[in-house]
């Protein structure tokens, strides 16, 4: 897959390292009724296809926000049908059917696998359905994408890991690659995205496509590097999400690790940042959920009702699929999440409170990191 088209400056903060898109598509723009003819008033339908739960963001974060801002965006007429996956495909092509069959006005979708959907993609299409990708860039007549500049956040994942190995890195230094689920777009554009920071600066000693995401499948990855390279022969671990990062830890444990390698992460799930607390992971990528779920939903209510002039102003990047060529694209911000700005960015954004961080488990840890 071809990367995003980057029209826009990237500039890195030193302290946080956040990637600043200045060419992002806004937030809080207001349509101006006058400049279209609206084609639906506020009674809208917006169907939302996820593509699993072992990700707790999906749950937690994208489905609630995304209800809550159609809700305000359509004065509580508008609704969301939404269907969880749960990693299968064909189910989810069955879910996005039943939506064309019930004629939803809108459909955001995040795709099990962007191959395999393009089909329904395109009966949508057919039907006079728009169809959105949310966060993973399926196949088929997408008519706009919202999600994150997927090579930018292997390379934080990548740039992160190496300072975490500090100055004298080399390619003396073995790293075990796990990457996400061949079926997503987005793995071989995070993997892309590391390996552009990793190659030739240490040595790529394993690396792994993980099946489905899933930590159980991680876990029996880092089982077999461990036996591959020796557990004392790792120097860093790149995992390209949180729930792996689970699995390659516990890898390393019943192998009788007990002071982790840097290891890397994505999505700051609540464990993860527990851990970093802890000292067990050493990153993970923030991505400000909250900022692509408004998104989302902002660009589907302006699509269906007609609100052209908001929805460019929304979709002002552009992205390439196998398929289809200049997709309008809004592409969030992400920034890489350590022990030193967790405050100031999962806290601050009030994704999670210090209760919900420092249990008593982590209580001390906590403490170590000023987080009281």
């Amino acid at each position: 897959m071809s990367s995003p088209t980057r029209r826009f400056a990237i500039s890195v903060a030193a302290s946080t390292m956040t990637l600043s898109l200045a060419g992002c598509g806004m937030l809080n723009v207001s349509g101006d009724s006058s400049s279209a003819s609206p084609t639906k008033g506020n009674d809208v339908t917006i169907g939302l296809l996820l593509p699993e739960k072992a990700n707790t963001r999906y749950e937690d974060f994208d489905y609630p926000i995304i209800k809550q801002q159609v809700e305000l965006l359509t004065k509580k007429q508008g609704s969301v049908d939404y269907q969880n996956a749960e990693q299968d495909a064909k189910k989810q092509a069955s879910q996005m059917q039943k939506m064309i069959d019930d004629k939803v006005d809108i459909i955001l979708l995040d795709a099990v696998d962007s191959h395999a959907i393009a089909g329904e993609v395109k009966k949508a299409k057919d039907a006079g359905i728009p169809v959105i990708a949310y966060d993973r860039l399926a196949e088929g007549p997408i008519d706009a994408y919202v999600s994150f500049d997927n090579e930018l956040v292997g390379e934080v994942q990548g740039r992160t890991l190496l300072d975490a190995l500090g100055g004298n890195a080399d390619t003396s230094d073995k790293v075990v690659m796990m990457n996400g689920s061949l079926t997503d777009p987005n793995a071989k554009q995070f993997k892309a995205g590391a390996q552009s920071e990793l190659n030739g600066k240490v040595t790529i000693a394993a690396s792994y496509d993980t099946k489905d995401w899933k930590p159980e499948n991680a876990e029996a990855n880092m089982t077999q590097a461990i036996a591959k390279i020796g557990k004392d022969n790792i120097a860093a671990v790149y995992s390209a999400n949180d729930g792996m990062a689970a699995g390659v830890i516990a890898a390393l444990k019943k192998a009788g690790v007990t002071k982790m390698p840097p290891i890397t992460g994505q999505d700051a799930e609540l464990a993860a940042v527990q851990r970093i607390v802890e000292g067990d992971q050493y990153m993970s990528v923030y991505k400000s959920y909250p900022q692509e779920a408004e998104a989302a939903a902002q660009m589907a209510v302006a699509k269906v009702q007609g609100h052209e002039i908001q929805f460019d102003a929304l979709t002002q990047d552009s992205v390439d699929s196998p398929t289809d060529k200049d997709i309008p694209a809004q592409l969030v911000t992400v920034t890489a999440l350590t022990k030193k700005n967790i405050k100031q960015t999962v806290i601050s954004d009030g994704i999670y409170t210090v209760s919900q961080i420092c249990t008593a488990k982590f209580a001390s840890a906590c403490a170590s990191v000023g987080l009281k």
